[in-house]
């Protein structure tokens, strides 16, 4: 009676499809939630699977991504993606503690150990509605060419500016106005006119 038992126990166990281990071929976006086609290691072609992914996090992986999936009530057209990990994209021999979002392409976020943060891209674009502010000691920014487009910045504190400045345009011609006085080492130049070595007088000497 238990031989009985125990194979009816076998027969019912093996028609339960445990977790197993397939690779994506086909993501399908669009949805609410991401459908995919994969091979799994038994060899058959899996369709119309869902990926389950955390809240506040969602990715679209490229084909030959590794996949677990877990097979809802053990039946294999019920599964679900669990979690997906490429070895050949993923960052590699990250830190005890590290975090890092990444691309095929390249691009990527690491929390490094330390407090420090790097963003690695060819772009960066900051689409922010209402206003972006940056806390900090100190900024520096490395660039061949900076461009403000504004119809008015505002600086409060001191400004030094090496290897000199061009101005151009204003309103009414007026390229700009200084309130309080100006200071010159050396010299003030309008058009062709020194203010430190220019005539009163055609043919007299510069003012004492």
């Amino acid at each position: 009676m238990w031989t009985d038992v125990d194979r009816r126990i076998t027969r019912a166990l093996g028609a339960v499809r445990n977790a197993f281990r397939g690779v994506l071929t086909r993501v399908d976006s669009a949805p609410p939630v991401q459908l995919v086609q994969l091979d799994g290691l038994a060899g058959e072609r899996l369709q119309d699977h869902e990926l389950m992914q955390h809240y506040g996090l969602t990715s679209n992986p490229p084909p030959g991504t590794m996949a677990a999936v877990l097979p809802l009530g053990g039946r294999t057209s019920h599964g679900v993606v669990i979690a997906t990990e490429h070895a050949v994209y993923r960052l590699r021999a990250l830190a005890s503690g590290e975090v890092a979002l990444y691309t095929d392409e390249g691009d990527s976020i690491v929390l490094h150990r330390g407090r420090l943060i790097e963003v690695t891209t060819q772009r960066l674009v900051i689409n922010a509605v209402d206003a972006v502010e940056i806390n900090t000691r100190s900024y520096t920014c490395h660039a061949d060419t900076v461009t403000q487009d504004a119809p008015a910045i505002t600086h409060t504190g001191a400004s030094t500016l090496s290897n000199g400045f061009t101005a151009r345009g204003g309103s009414g011609g007026v390229v700009g106005r200084i309130e309080g006085t100006i200071a010159a080492t050396v010299d003030v130049q309008a058009g062709a006119v020194s203010l430190a070595h220019h005539d009163h007088q055609q043919h007299v000497g510069p003012p004492l």
